[in-house]
């Protein structure tokens, strides 16, 4: 039997009265959380529950999904707006001839960026559970020069040893912040993480602090923001202290992005910060005018 799915663009694509309904919806979300595009959908998903557009069931998920992929093909919802982070690249570097790679150069010079935790007294790191929200986080965090990593769920063993490694490397006390599900999975992935590089980093960085810390999902944020929960799975003997389970997703893009900013700035001193902002202009500036361009001008 043929395969009856679309394939390729869909631009003749009539949705149904309740499919627009929908498609209103999720207008209506992506308005809202403009500042943290592109978002993934399952974090649709929960707005739209929190909207009391959808309830919570996998059935409503899954016609989303569907939705959403005929939203994209038709033109309906702009390919920029979701994130999948389903695909891996390794392509070469190429360069169409001089002037591109010169565009390329002053491209790099105008970015220049120096490591903006540069002088703090901790450093700094961001894991996500899930890698749809890298993207997200990296936009709250990239600004103060924080790394962010996902291990898409448990992570694994070079990820933590790599984590380590980085602590031999710096030398300064280390706070990792951790976004994951409120559930046994994601509690018991943030316990394993603490441990395992905790355990790494005694061999390799002796002495130095390396402190993990839960940023969401919380039992407080899960009650403050009334997110919706699912119960605990019976197959699930991983001990878990909650009543109940909370996905990441769940937490508005937004609120999650004071939360995140908020965690590193009470960690930050403003002022270092500034002086290395400085710094990084005029050496951006010299860059520049080493390579005989201005920051606003075009390349011959």
């Amino acid at each position: 039997m043929p395969d009856r799915r679309s394939r390729g663009y869909q631009p003749s694509w009539k949705p149904q009265a309740s499919t627009l309904e929908l498609l209103a919806a999720v207008d209506r979300v992506l308005d809202r959380y403009t500042a943290q595009l592109p978002l993934t959908i399952r974090q649709i998903w929960y707005s739209l529950i929190s909207d009391g557009v959808l309830p919570k069931e996998g059935r409503t998920y899954k016609r989303l999904i569907e939705v959403m992929g005929m939203a994209r093909r038709s033109g309906r919802i702009p390919w920029e707006a979701l994130r999948d982070d389903t695909e891996i690249r390794a392509e070469p570097a190429f360069y169409a001839g001089p002037d591109d790679f010169r565009a390329a150069l002053r491209q790099a010079a105008a970015e220049y960026q120096l490591d903006r935790q540069t002088g703090q007294p901790l450093r700094l790191e961001l894991w996500s559970e899930t890698a749809g929200m890298v993207s997200q986080l990296r936009a709250v965090a990239g600004p103060y020069g924080v790394p962010v990593y996902s291990g898409s769920g448990f992570s694994g063993l070079p990820a933590k040893r790599a984590a380590a490694l980085r602590t031999a490397a710096d030398r300064r006390p280390v706070k990792v912040f951790v976004v994951s599900d409120w559930d046994p999975s994601g509690v018991h992935l943030f316990s394993a993480l603490a441990e395992d590089v905790g355990a790494f980093a005694a061999v390799d960085a002796p002495g130095i602090e390396v402190v993990f810390e839960r940023l969401a999902v919380t039992e407080q944020q899960i009650e403050q923001y009334r997110l919706p929960t699912a119960p605990t799975k019976a197959s699930d003997n991983r001990a878990f202290t909650g009543t109940s389970t909370t996905q990441a997703e769940a937490l508005p893009p937004d609120i999650l992005a004071v939360v995140v900013r908020e965690a590193i700035t009470s960690h930050h001193d403003p002022h270092i910060l500034a002086g290395l902002l400085e710094r990084e202009e005029r050496e951006r500036h010299d860059l520049l005018a080493g390579l005989g361009l201005q920051a606003d001008s075009e390349p011959d």
